[in-house]
């Protein structure tokens, strides 16, 4: 029941998702962020607004941390028309498109206000892979040098398929030991020396 209703909030979002059929975002990101990111994914896609709502999340990003209104709306004692009226106020000064404000309207007539940076950075996910690029984020316990870094590369560019871009980061994490953690579209590789570890540790005690 509780997923039924779940779906049926998502699906107030866009009155266009209700009439025709939801255009899928290239990749599933999961989780409510994910099921709202969705309905805006198809709602903006439909309208051919794709470019112009992902700047308007910018928008939304700067707004939810503004520590004024962020007080008002993200406060789980303040009442949902009042968070609304002040949101509302907010983003018709900063000029958002009604799919933005309808987005927002249904976060907040749904109490999931709190949600909205779950949303925008699913959204932006999708839109990532929309063109095409994929993001791998690499956690290694010193940085990297040069030589290390290009071969890096080499390997993950083996991933890719035509058409797509690597977007990557590198990460210094020095509790890992050595080793590295890598994660790139849905998957993820744990090399960590600490895991190896952990895993030799348990084999031992299990003996």
């Amino acid at each position: 029941m509780a997923a039924l209703g779940l779906g049926l909030q998502v699906r107030q979002f866009s009155t266009s998702v209700l009439r025709q059929a939801l255009i899928r975002p290239p990749i599933d990101v999961y989780g409510v962020g994910g099921r709202y990111a969705t309905a805006l994914f198809s709602a903006a896609s439909k309208q051919k607004k794709l470019e112009q709502v992902e700047k308007e999340m910018g928008t939304l990003s700067s707004l939810i941390k503004d520590p004024k209104l962020s007080s008002i709306v993200m406060n789980p004692h303040v009442k949902r028309s009042l968070k609304l009226k002040y949101f509302g106020a907010a983003m018709t000064k900063a000029n958002l498109s009604p799919i933005t404000v309808n987005l927002i309207t249904v976060l907040a007539d749904n109490g999931r206000l709190t949600l909205t940076a779950d949303v925008i950075g699913a959204f932006a996910k999708m839109m990532s892979a929309h063109r095409g690029e994929v993001i791998c984020t690499v956690t290694t316990a010193h940085p990297l040098d040069e030589a290390n870094l290009a071969d890096l590369k080499v390997a993950l560019n083996g991933f890719l398929t035509k058409g797509e871009t690597l977007i990557l980061e590198t990460k210094s994490d020095a509790s890992i030991l050595g080793g590295m953690i890598v994660s790139i579209g849905d998957k993820y590789v744990d090399m960590s020396t600490k895991t190896k570890i952990h895993k030799l540790t348990k084999i031992i005690r299990d003996s």
